[in-house]
């Protein structure tokens, strides 16, 4: 199991290239969308979905200066390919919690 994170009511802070700051929200406002489809698939027992998913979150998250959404994709694209639906679901709900504590500073 990944180690645990902060609580929930701490603020995470993370600074960004001030070049990001019109699509970063965007790309935050995606993985809102991902958790919604991550659930629908969870619950299809869908591990394709996941996994591509997961590979995307890996892949996409440090190129936006988000290392913890990479690590949180790297998880959950493992959890997918050994189909661990409570590994994946960890995953989902670090992903949710991360989302909601995220603040970011433009620099």
């Amino acid at each position: 199991m990944p180690p645990s994170h902060p609580n929930s009511n701490d603020h995470v802070t993370v600074e960004i290239s001030r070049d990001l700051e019109e699509i970063v929200p965007i790309f935050l406002g995606n993985r809102a969308h991902d958790l919604r489809t991550l659930r629908d698939a969870l619950t299809r027992q869908d591990f394709g979905t996941i996994q591509t998913l997961g590979h995307r979150l890996k892949g996409d998250g440090g190129g936006y200066g988000f290392d913890r959404i990479t690590e949180i994709g790297a998880t959950m694209e493992q959890a997918a390919t050994q189909q661990d639906s409570s590994l994946i679901e960890h995953e989902i709900l670090q992903l949710q919690d991360f989302l909601k504590r995220v603040r970011v500073v433009y620099r």
